[in-house]
């Protein structure tokens, strides 16, 4: 059935006519996508599109100040307000293609082109502005896509992922500096350990996240370094020879991300280790939160025949069919973004491993699972802090009716009576139902006036 008229207008491109809907700033090369990839239902990330639309505007400032005979200011004007409009999110709609399409992101760079150059048109009332000569001068979507891949990683990171993980730290010291005299029985191989101060164990938490976001923080300077003036494959066939340092320059100015033309080009187009890298750090911080988000729920599991050394909020019934039961579904949460972000880098390695000849052709679905990783991220952890860690409590009373019965305080004695006689107490304790103090006494290790002198909770931490 051939669509009515009023409905769509008539595209050209390379390969012909095509009809696109009326209401859309795209042309035809983005339909040709939408009708030869109707694969899955994951899009294009807002983020990429953003920062091709950054690229895009800075690409156009670069041709006025190099080739002002060609990017006159007139044109210059027209495409940065399209560009405007598309940051701004103004044009959301026009930005339809899916993930699953040429590993390149040629028709994706093409899309963005296409609704600069029919917005840009529409704002000058005439067609002045071509997608190709005019918005992609000086470029190809095998240098403008990995550097948008670059610019959208680095801004989502800086901008959503790192402020999430310094809330949750700041938290974190919170609950350190209000419980700093709670001894508790410490646990190892899920056993009974030496005692620990609860405030040494959430440092413990707090120190990880730091530790992630150190590394997270290194890896940006990877993530800085662009294939702009590459153009097709790495020679930098139809651009300016400096092209690359001032767009690179323009992007740093519109971002605050001091951006750079990376120097070899042929790395930059085939190779995609940076994402690697910097994907790699937040595996790290997903291992490390799995790790603390476990904890938490441990620490909180009960109310009554588990540990209940925490208390976290209730924020929801954790039951269908018994009553008052509350889950610990933030952590919950928590641990399924975990274990999805460790599944994308898993995807991330294998599809930056695919780099044939002269350019990677797996770069859409590595920078989808990406942007996802982070996203993911970041709004965990702001759950986890707003809906979690914020209410969380502690059973102080819980904590050292456990202190006082583990047996592995014990170890404190070994200075003393030395380490088999300290396991001869802690067995004999445990299979008479005793305390350390009566045991190391009934086995004359020591009388009951020196143990209270040298076993202190205060010495063990």
């Amino acid at each position: 059935m051939q669509p009515k008229k009023t409905d769509y207008r008539i595209e050209k491109d390379s390969m012909g006519e095509v009809c696109v809907p009326a209401d859309k700033y795209f042309g035809a090369q983005t339909q040709r996508s939408l009708d030869n990839f109707k694969i899955g239902e994951e899009k294009m990330p807002r983020e990429l599109i953003d920062a091709l639309a950054i690229i895009k505007l800075c690409a156009a400032k670069a041709n006025f100040e190099i080739l002002p005979e060609k990017m006159t200011e007139q044109k210059l004007s027209a495409i940065e307000q399209a560009c405007d409009e598309i940051i701004s999110g103004e044009l959301d709609g026009n930005f339809p293609l899916s993930v699953w399409q040429t590993g390149s992101g040629t028709q994706t760079n093409m899309n963005v082109n296409e609704v600069i150059s029919n917005r840009a048109n529409e704002i000058l009332g005439k067609k002045l502005i071509h997608p190709n000569d005019d918005v992609n001068m000086s470029q190809s979507s095998n240098d403008v896509f990995p550097s948008a891949m670059h610019v959208s990683a680095y801004l989502a990171i800086q901008v959503r992922l790192i402020p999430a993980i310094d809330r949750l730290v700041g938290a974190f010291k919170k609950i350190e500096a209000e419980n700093f005299d709670v001894i508790k029985s410490g646990r190892t191989h899920l056993q009974d350990a030496t005692p620990i101060r609860f405030s040494q164990e959430v440092s413990g938490w707090r120190g990880m996240l730091e530790a992630s976001k150190e590394q997270i923080t290194l890896s940006l300077g990877t993530l800085k370094k662009l294939a702009i003036g590459g153009t097709a494959v790495g020679t930098g066939i139809n651009a300016p020879a400096d092209f690359g340092h001032v767009a690179a320059q323009k992007i740093s100015e519109m971002t605050g991300g001091k951006f750079v033309s990376e120097g070899n080009k042929f790395h930059a187009l085939t190779s995609k280790d940076a994402l690697v890298f910097a994907h790699g750090a937040i595996k790290g911080l997903a291992a490390n939160l799995l790790k603390i988000a476990n904890d938490v729920r441990l620490l909180a599991s009960g109310p009554r025949c588990g540990l209940g050394e925490i208390n976290i909020p209730a924020n929801e019934p954790g039951s269908s069919i018994m009553p008052g039961k509350v889950n610990p579904t933030q952590c919950e949460a928590m641990t399924m973004v975990c274990v999805q972000v460790i599944g994308n880098d898993t995807s991330i390695g294998v599809a930056a491993s695919q780099g044939n000849f002269q350019l990677n052709v797996f770069m859409p679905m590595m920078i989808y699972n990406f942007l996802q990783s982070v996203r993911l991220m970041s709004d965990a952890m702001e759950s986890f802090h707003e809906n979690c860690i914020l209410g969380l409590s502690v059973n102080r009373g819980k904590m050292r009716e456990n202190l006082e019965k583990s047996l592995m305080t014990v170890t404190a004695l070994n200075p003393y009576i030395g380490y088999e006689n300290a396991a001869k107490v802690a067995k004999l304790a445990h299979s008479e139902g005793i305390t350390l103090r009566d045991a190391v006494v009934k086995l004359n290790f020591l009388s009951a006036e020196k143990f209270d002198e040298i076993f202190d909770f205060n010495k063990m931490v």
